[in-house]
């Protein structure tokens, strides 16, 4: 299995464990790291039957006002930022914490999903599967649903945040 972290992690994919698929032909991608995990799939020239995106950082409904006050905030006091950041992700220690940085957060914010971009994955014959939490405070998961039910299998978990 091929992972990418999400925003400020590194090593957190023990935490899904349950539900990810182990094998070499498998790629998964927490939050940001969903955004790599696409682009990966799409450009890397291996062989990748699964696709697995959990809770993908999904901010193209949001307005740019947001996006700019984030980095803003970020600029202003990034260590501050990323404590808030994870705390409203749901982590309460720090023990899968990696620092990032404003090219980080940009990419995260302005990243597009493009249907083209999935299209092609399901084209290659690659299965998506899209896992969200219901009470998610990053992105709104049924938004985030319902942009991806045309390519994905989506696994929608009740009572659960961004990390599941």
């Amino acid at each position: 299995m091929k992972f990418f972290s999400g925003f400020c992690l590194e090593g957190e994919e023990k935490l899904f464990d349950d539900f990810t698929c182990k094998n070499d032909f498998c790629v998964v991608g927490f939050s940001y790291g969903a955004q790599k995990a696409l682009e990966y799939t799409l450009t890397c020239g291996e062989r990748v039957d699964k696709l697995q995106l959990i809770s993908p950082a999904f901010f193209q409904n949001k307005q740019e006002k947001f996006k700019k006050l984030q980095k803003i905030a970020f600029r202003k006091n990034s260590d501050e930022y990323c404590k808030n950041f994870l705390k409203s992700c749901g982590f309460k220690d720090n023990q899968y914490f990696k620092k990032g940085d404003i090219k980080e957060l940009e990419e995260l914010l302005e990243y597009i999903w493009s249907e083209k971009k999935l299209q092609t994955v399901v084209d290659k014959g690659v299965d998506i599967e899209v896992y969200l939490g219901e009470k998610d405070k990053i992105i709104d998961s049924l938004e985030v649903k319902k942009f991806f039910q045309k390519f994905a299998t989506i696994y929608y978990m009740r009572g659960k945040g961004h990390i599941l």
